[in-house]
């Protein structure tokens, strides 16, 4: 059996890992697959050497979409994949137009967020419905948005949650005290952990507003931020007026994400906008206690194994991330561990997998 995978980009973020993820999982399962990403810069790669990628190079120009329509024709005639997946909005688009002209046996496309464009990327992609086979997105708020915005018929898209993978987010003492140790903190020090792009949806602005509030009550709290992006100097500059930079750390991209959520004694989202971000499942599944904004899918992730408040209020945000750093141990312990069985039992990487495999065909038919 044969999987190609189709992506807007390889950048970090949940939409990619995922994809890389349910790559190497098939990939040890035997089957043949390739990933292809439209553009930008490699910055995240599979584990199993099995995975083969390929960039098509495009870029805005009418030229490079022709170019990467073709590119992308011939690499699905040579390759003959049994079952095409692609993921973003871009990438969904693009395999629908190539169905046009080229054999796809199967094809599933899958949104990662409840915005994924305006107006006219959401006309395209309601009129591009009809050549996907199957239609997915990564919680039940943002099937919903999209049914709202006309890109689906009612009833037409599938809610499917991204998968956490438990074995490489679980609890870990002694990670904890290496990181924690690393990172210049005391044993009395309170970590709060943020982790993703430090762009607009992440809404950094409402997290930096909430610490500078938990920061003037509480001096041992400290912050961490991990993730790269174009708002760096903006966010670093805002730190310094609010008086908190000394107990800000912006970490930068990290490929030591399982080590920072064991160092942290709270994970926080501060978004204004998700699909369904991966970060709350592996920091739930780190039995960290979380904070997080009501936003995109989150709510049905966290289920009650955690502090939701509303986006977008600062204040809000700082009364809940107080509220969880006053835990006792036993508290925290409790939350942490119900957080963890949550993920295991529902969202674990092995049940998405499984779910995937028999929607492309591979298992008992489901939605066919």
């Amino acid at each position: 059996m044969k999987i190609l995978f189709v992506i807007t980009g390889l950048g970090v973020g949940g939409a990619e890992r995922q994809v890389l993820d349910l790559a190497d999982r098939f990939c040890r399962q035997g089957k043949q697959v390739l990933v292809v990403y439209m553009t930008g810069e490699v910055r995240l790669r599979p584990s199993e050497a099995g995975v083969k990628i390929t960039g098509l190079g495009i870029d805005k120009s009418p030229k490079g979409l022709v170019k990467a329509y073709s590119r992308l024709r011939q690499i699905i005639r040579t390759f003959k994949p049994d079952v095409v997946h692609s993921h973003m909005v871009h990438a969904n688009l693009l395999s629908r137009l190539v169905r046009l002209t080229t054999r796809i046996p199967r094809l599933v496309c899958t949104a990662h967020s409840t915005n994924e464009g305006g107006p006219l990327r959401m006309l395209a992609y309601r009129l591009t419905d009809r050549l996907a086979d199957f239609s997915s997105n990564v919680s039940v708020e943002a099937v919903e948005a999209f049914e709202k915005k006309g890109a689906v018929p009612a009833g037409r898209m599938t809610a499917i949650a991204n998968g956490i993978d438990t074995v490489r987010y679980q609890p870990d003492r002694a990670a904890r005290n290496a990181a924690r140790t690393a990172g210049g903190l005391s044993p009395d020090d309170k970590l709060i952990l943020a982790v993703g792009r430090l762009a607009e949806p992440k809404d950094y602005p409402n997290l930096l507003g909430a610490f500078a509030q938990v920061a003037k009550a509480d001096p041992r709290t400290k912050l961490w931020i991990a993730g790269g992006g174009d708002l760096l100097p903006e966010l670093q500059e805002l730190s310094v007026r609010l008086g908190i930079s000394e107990r800000t750390t912006f970490l930068g991209v990290r490929s030591d994400i399982p080590a920072l959520f064991n160092a942290a004694d709270v994970y926080v989202l501060s978004s204004a906008w998700e699909g369904l971000p991966l970060v709350v499942g592996e920091a739930m599944a780190s039995e960290k206690v979380v904070v997080a904004t009501d936003c995109g899918g989150v709510r049905e992730f966290l289920g009650d194994c955690g502090f939701l408040v509303p986006n977008r209020n600062s204040e809000k945000l700082a009364a809940a991330l107080s509220e969880a750093l006053v835990l006792n141990d036993e508290q925290a312990t409790t939350l942490g561990a119900r957080a963890r069985h949550r993920v295991v039992t529902q969202y674990s990487l092995d049940k998405i997998v499984e779910t995937w495999a028999n929607i492309y065909g591979f298992g008992p038919a489901l939605n066919a």
